[in-house]
């Protein structure tokens, strides 16, 4: 019991200091070594990020709000070298799974003129909201606006630029529903 203990201590330390930087991760939750979850300013707002109960992040796993906010339900997974970026929210719900090497951003550029740099335009924050009881397969990309409703399957490396609804399940890229789970 005291080795169980003495073993968990490393973890509930970082965990405390993710908690003092404005990162809740509930203690039930893993998080792999290398996995990277910071809150990165977007003009005066940091954002936030929230992990829910029993979620698992996968080593390498990249959470970056630029402002905004990432919000994990219960019981999530997400795989390893998940790259989730924050510009405009992006909420997943409970039960989720995650493939690795996935890619989520909540945002996009305007594209101006010639005489204008691309860098020099502000985000268009578009939300992400991912339902619960999700596959994301590996490889995905899910780009800024879109919805994936409950009980979704997306098959690895698709990229998804519209929303999905509940319980399909959708391949390619752009993805496309091939058929409904029954």
């Amino acid at each position: 019991m005291v080795r169980k203990f003495l073993l968990f201590l490393p973890y509930l330390a970082r965990v405390i200091r993710l908690k003092l930087r404005g990162i809740f991760v509930d203690l039930s939750s893993k998080v792999a070594g290398g996995a990277s979850l910071r809150l990165t300013p977007a003009g005066i707002r940091y954002g936030s990020i929230r992990v829910g109960k029993s979620c698992e992040i996968g080593r390498g796993a990249v959470l970056r709000t630029f402002g905004g906010e990432i919000s994990i339900g219960c019981h999530t997974f997400l795989g390893e070298y998940t790259i989730i970026y924050g510009h405009g929210g992006v909420t997943i719900g409970d039960h989720t799974l995650i493939a690795a090497q996935t890619c989520i951003v909540s945002s996009n550029h305007t594209v101006p003129g010639k005489e204008t740099l691309i860098r020099s335009e502000p985000d268009i924050l578009l939300p992400v909201t991912i339902g619960h009881d999700v596959w994301i397969g590996a490889g995905c990309k899910i780009l800024g606006g879109v919805t994936i409703g409950d009980g979704c399957v997306v098959g690895a490396g698709s990229v998804v630029s519209r929303d999905l609804p509940p319980y399909s399940i959708s391949v390619g890229v752009p993805a496309k529903v091939i058929r409904y789970r029954e």
